[in-house]
């Protein structure tokens, strides 16, 4: 467990570097929005590194995320907006407040409630940021957060207003009445924007299935885009132990070589 000594020269090592005498050129230029992407992706390296099992480069991955959070607190206290012990702060308080079956009365809670008072605390916390009416619903969902998670984030949002179906039945009806309409709209014309339009209902729905079975969008399809590639190197390992090449098979040969591999897997 780090210490306060490792967690100051870490804060230490931070200012140095941001240091107008001495410090480091590419550090010295950096904003708070030319950092962003430089966070998003340590963000995903972690995921990465959790979804393949590789843990052992896990503690080199959250340092490297906990110096993003570092880095915009310096940026912060230079411009006098507030510093990393205010970040610690706030988030104690937090934490603190959203656990009240934890540090308030001690209660025993199954997941159902554990949601429901999740969500009525999330509810209070909007009700008392909000302006306005009009922006009470979605202030605080990131205008660039991933399409799918920010789908379920809507999602959980208006089910918290009882706008949701009982089960995963209703959702997974709404997908078939989807395909549907995607289908018609591609009939009509598969170029138009209605046919587009039309394929983000039918993906904001599939979303809403994922949701009802307590599964995260965003981890499915990184699961099925790492699912499809495996398999397809599979496929072009197949094609070369027969003398032939994806760039010389014929659609027919890979289509074999997938119905293969999947029934070899």
């Amino acid at each position: 467990m780090a210490n306060h000594s490792a967690l100051t020269e870490l804060l230490n090592i931070m200012q140095t570097l941001r240091d107008p005498n001495g410090g480091c050129p590419w550090d010295l230029k950096q904003d708070f929005k030319s950092i962003v992407p430089h966070t998003l992706e340590e963000a995903y390296e972690v995921a990465d590194c959790i979804e393949s099992g590789n843990l052992n480069e896990l503690k080199s991955e959250l340092g490297d995320l906990l110096f993003q959070i570092v880095f915009y607190a310096q940026l912060a206290q230079e411009q006098s907006l507030f510093d990393f012990n205010d970040v610690i702060e706030q988030l104690n308080a937090k934490l603190t407040r959203r656990h009240p079956h934890v540090f308030g009365e001690k209660k025993a809670l199954n997941d159902e409630q554990l949601s429901a008072q999740w969500q009525a605390i999330k509810a209070q916390e909007r009700s008392e940021k909000a302006m306005s009416e009009e922006s009470l619903l979605w202030q605080d969902i990131p205008a660039n957060m991933p399409s799918l998670s920010k789908a379920k984030k809507i999602q959980q949002r208006v089910a918290s207003m009882g706008f949701d179906w009982p089960t995963y039945h209703g959702a997974l009806d709404k997908v078939s009445e989807e395909v549907l309409e995607v289908k018609e709209a591609i009939t009509q014309n598969p170029l138009s924007d209605h046919t587009a339009e039309e394929l983000g209902d039918l993906l904001f729905a599939t979303v809403n299935v994922a949701r009802h079975v307590k599964r995260d969008p965003e981890q499915l399809l990184r699961n099925a885009n790492d699912k499809f590639s495996a398999r397809f190197e599979k496929v072009q390992a197949y094609l070369q132990a027969q003398g032939k090449s994806l760039d010389t098979a014929s659609l027919e040969e890979m289509d074999n070589a997938w119905e293969a591999i999947k029934k070899h897997k």
